[in-house]
């Protein structure tokens, strides 16, 4: 599997376990960072120069992504967790 499918894909990446509502807007806000690292890099280049600030960025936006990616778990409800007897939980009486 390709590194590029495995970070865009939203069906192969970490996030795959969220809500696709929730991993849709992680994935938003991942795109604008990283937007954002690239525009300023291409910025910082007349005035700093490329080396010192974007390879920065870029380690900072690495490290980012990579921690949102490592801390995606899927939210646990009362479903996750059946009652030992077989008994039906709250909502689940009226087959929702």
């Amino acid at each position: 599997m390709s590194i590029v499918k495995v970070v865009m894909d939203p069906e192969n990446n970490p996030l795959r376990k969220l809500p696709s509502a929730q991993r849709f807007q992680i994935m938003v806000i991942l795109s604008v960072m990283w937007t954002t690292i690239f525009c300023a890099s291409a910025g910082a280049w007349f005035w700093y120069g490329e080396l010192m600030i974007g390879h920065l960025l870029v380690a900072l936006g690495i490290i980012s992504t990579s921690f949102v990616f490592q801390s995606a778990r899927p939210i646990a409800t009362y479903r996750d967790f059946p009652v030992k007897d077989g008994t039906a939980r709250y909502d689940d009486v009226w087959g929702g």
